[in-house]
């Protein structure tokens, strides 16, 4: 039996366990998702072996689902959002188009994910979290001799003009957490002054905040600014990278889980919401090389995730960049003085 099937079969056995008549369970269920498809496919999958309930499953970044939820509002077409950095989540709460819901399994999680379900009057919670940083391709920065960078202020020298990738953080929760990151770290005059010196050295701002880490894996990029963990899934595949925790310090995301409010299928929405918080449901993520760090505390953590204790983390205010006003304040200026920017 392959692995993926035992992992199948343990999150079957494990959510059997908690929901009642769960293989007679019918019902349709639609999710977006926004961690990779390659951990959204066999999540979906495991969930409908579980329960008998179909799933039709949309991926596309946090920022771009946000753009879709409110679009949506007034007549929802999906039922959970699952997965994406939560201050787009934390967003969408303060704009009541998500609904409320206490799942059972809250006392399950680690304090940092019951405390986002706390923050946004449990209208979303902590799936999982990740540090900020960057890879960079080790043979291509050999054979150009340039010195392997160690902080954020490495990225922004002349020797790495069009090298390094980033994505929009109007599209991506990553490069968001980035951008509210990088204020946080050197103060807001500072930090887009130093974002209008990385802009030159910018040769993409992708869609898709793991796509990066997939550039400085193949060499197309020296550098890629993402998630460590989305730099691990290539480093585990092969790929000559190394991972950098800058030196100044980074933030984190707090991935999250939240249902629509006005979910077509809202008891489905709801057995969703409770099973994906189980420990055997996070497991799912290691089994799909996602190597973020899960917020069931039973869950096992998998042996490559970068662990915090090893990174110079920041304190991230997640209740204030996860507001709304900041964020499209933060935005707004993003682009008005660094991306309309000259090269």
């Amino acid at each position: 039996m392959s692995a993926t099937r035992r992992l199948f079969g343990a999150a079957i056995l494990g959510a059997l366990g908690f929901l009642p008549g769960a293989a007679s369970a019918q019902g349709s269920l639609t999710v977006y998702c926004s961690v990779q498809e390659e951990w959204c496919r066999p999540m979906m999958a495991a969930f409908e072996r579980a329960t008998g309930i179909s799933v039709a499953m949309t991926r596309k970044s946090s920022g771009e689902t946000l753009t879709q939820v409110r679009a949506e509002s007034q007549n929802p077409r999906g039922d959970v959002w699952w997965g994406g950095t939560g201050d787009p989540h934390m967003q969408a709460a303060q704009e009541n188009l998500t609904a409320e819901y206490r799942s059972p399994n809250l006392t399950q999680l680690h304090p940092w994910a019951f405390r986002q379900a706390e923050q946004t009057g449990f209208r979303t919670v902590g799936i999982y979290a990740g540090a900020l940083g960057y890879s960079y391709n080790v043979p291509e920065l050999t054979r150009r001799r340039i010195a392997a960078p160690r902080c954020w202020a490495d990225l922004a020298k002349p020797e790495f003009r069009g090298e390094v990738q980033v994505a929009d953080p109007n599209t991506s929760g990553t490069s968001y957490t980035m951008l509210a990151t990088l204020v946080q770290v050197m103060g807001e005059e500072p930090a887009f002054q130093y974002l209008r010196a990385l802009h030159r050295n910018v040769n993409q701002y992708t869609r898709s905040g793991a796509a990066p880490a997939r550039a400085a894996a193949t060499g197309e990029s020296l550098v890629g600014i993402t998630f460590l963990h989305d730099a691990v899934t290539q480093k585990v595949n092969g790929a000559p990278v190394e991972l950098v925790g800058p030196c100044e310090g980074t933030g984190y995301e707090i991935g999250s889980m939240s249902i629509i409010r006005g979910a077509r299928n809202m008891d489905n929405a709801r057995r969703f919401y409770d099973w994906a918080l189980t420990a055997e449901a996070q497991a799912i993520g290691a089994e799909a090389k996602a190597y973020q760090l899960p917020s069931n505390r039973d869950a096992a953590i998998p042996p490559q995730a970068p662990r915090f204790e090893n990174i110079r983390m920041i304190d991230y205010d997640f209740a204030r960049w996860g507001n709304a006003e900041e964020r499209t304040r933060l935005l707004t200026r993003w682009d008005r003085e660094v991306r309309a920017g000259a090269r």
